[in-house]
This record gives C-alpha cells, sequence and structure tokens, in this order.
C-alpha cells in the first residue's frame, strides 16, 4: 500500500496541516482508482510526499528543474514528491474565492493524477485533468474526514 506524508516547511501561510494531512490520504485514495493508462508512476510508488513551501523555495525548483523563472504552485517529481507554494495558493484561493486548504487539496489531487499518467500541457489533456481533478475534489470534500 501507498503511504502519502504531508509536510509543512513554510512559515508564512497559516494551514491546518492536521486536515491536509486527512485529506491528502483521501485524494490519494481517489487518484488511485483513476490511472490513466495500465502503467503509471503513482502504482508503483512506496511513498508519496507532500511538501508546502515558500515562493522562493519553489522557484529554485522551477528554474532548477524546469529551466523557468519565478514560482508556480505547484511541480511533481515521478519519484513522488510533490512541492507546493502556499503564498501561490493563497493568492488563487482568494482570486476564486475558495478556502486556502481547498485550493492546496487541489494542487495535491493535481499531484497525484501527474503520477498516475495525466498530462496538462495541451490543451484537451488539461481540459480533461481539470475536470477530473474538480470531481475528485469534490469526493474528497464529502468524506466526513474532511468536514
Amino acid at each position: 500500500m501507498i503511504q502519502i506524508t504531508f509536510n509543512n516547511r513554510q512559515r508564512s501561510v497559516k494551514l491546518d496541516a492536521a486536515w491536509l494531512r486527512r485529506f491528502s490520504e483521501i485524494a490519494l485514495a481517489e487518484c488511485l482508482g483513476h490511472p490513466h493508462s495500465k502503467r503509471t508512476v503513482l502504482a508503483g510508488l512506496e511513498n508519496v510526499d507532500v511538501t508546502i513551501v515558500s515562493d522562493r523555495v519553489i522557484a529554485d525548483l522551477h528554474l532548477r528543474f524546469m529551466n523557468v523563472k519565478g514560482p508556480t504552485d505547484v511541480i511533481t517529481f515521478d519519484h513522488g514528491e510533490i512541492i507546493i507554494s502556499a503564498p501561490m495558493a493563497k493568492i488563487y484561493a482568494e482570486k476564486f474565492g475558495k478556502p486556502l486548504d481547498h485550493e492546496i487539496g487541489l494542487y495535491i489531487i493535481h499531484g497525484l493524477l501527474h503520477l498516475n499518467g495525466y498530462k496538462d500541457k495541451a490543451p484537451a489533456d488539461a481540459r480533461a485533468m481539470h475536470k477530473l481533478q474538480n470531481q475528485i475534489l469534490k469526493i474528497c470534500l464529502a468524506n466526513p474526514l474532511c468536514r
């Protein structure tokens, strides 16, 4: 069985880490039920690490591994690491009028779907992934452990 860990490595944005840990476990179980192909990275992992970081840290990773300057919301590595920017999540949560923890939950699902073989570079792939991640988010938020 795959384990998921949640780590908050930033201090500028207040998060409900206990809720996000529970959410991560529920999201993992839901995402495992939606493989994009028979051979996905997620199915072969023993552990997935979700780490919340500052914009400075994610910008460094973004430049180092993707050669793109500036922060981004989430980066997923095939070895099972999902890195999320808390400040970016806060900006988008405010922009879309939703709770910060729900926005971070969406990024967790997004990363898990990437590990499960989903891509979002092509517009059609992005639309399909966006639709699925929103469906999974609704299922996760309806779970009694996420209330």
